[in-house]
């Protein structure tokens, strides 16, 4: 499973590229607001440096909502660096704009997926990754988990080559449980990413290695 983290901080995916696991950036112009950056020049900007940190893709998001606008937003975004991926919402003109973007062959990411019947589109639309938000149902009272694992049947029913990219993840649970059901790649914050590195067993058991080592010293 690919991990991608969904932030704009750039210190987070600096730290997230430094532990050598980090496969892509997702983030969106909440996330960019939230670390000050506003204006299109500036956020435009703010891709590129990200896109200078890591290796693997980077989702950029449309903010326009009609076919046209999304078309030309989209097209700017991806001369940006090669590693942009552009975001489209899930709409009805984000489909159309999904498959206008499949065969220039650039890659996009099919956002605020909630149902398989969203996902099934996206991928018929030739979507490079298709965005189930699962936390974000949970917060409804529904098992975000099931998404993806009825996604994951219809895609491998049929041999859709859109990856599954896990969003709205919460904890370190919903990364395992995510990979557990097959899903192709997951974005996090970083507490979610490290937070796999804990047990207390490891902690206890360090401890205990080098409180020994130490007895000879």
């Amino acid at each position: 499973m690919k991990f991608f983290i969904d932030t704009a901080n750039l210190d987070q995916i600096r730290e997230a590229q430094e532990l050598g696991v980090l496969d892509g950036v997702t983030t969106n112009p909440s996330l960019m607001a939230k670390e000050g950056i506003t204006g299109r020049n500036n956020i435009l900007k703010h891709y590129v440096d990200i896109c200078n940190i890591v290796d693997g893709d980077v989702s950029a998001e449309v903010i326009s909502t009609t076919y046209k606008e999304m078309i030309k937003e989209g097209d700017e975004l991806a001369e940006l660096h090669d590693q942009i991926v552009v975001k489209i919402p899930m709409i009805k003109d984000g489909v159309k704009a999904l498959k206008y973007f499949s065969d220039k062959g650039i890659k996009t990411n099919c956002t605020l997926v909630f149902s398989a019947g969203q996902a099934l589109l996206a991928a018929k639309a030739g979507a490079t990754y298709v965005s189930p938000f699962i936390g974000r149902l949970d917060d409804i009272s529904t098992d975000g988990l099931n998404l993806i694992s009825e996604i994951r049947l219809i895609y491998d029913n049929y041999g859709f080559e859109t990856q599954i990219l896990a969003a709205s993840i919460r904890h370190t649970m919903h990364v395992i449980d995510c990979a557990k059901l097959g899903a192709d790649v997951m974005t996090s914050g970083l507490s979610s990413i490290t937070g796999l590195l804990n047990h207390p067993l490891t902690d206890s058991g360090l401890a205990k290695f080098l409180a020994d080592y130490n007895k000879g010293n």
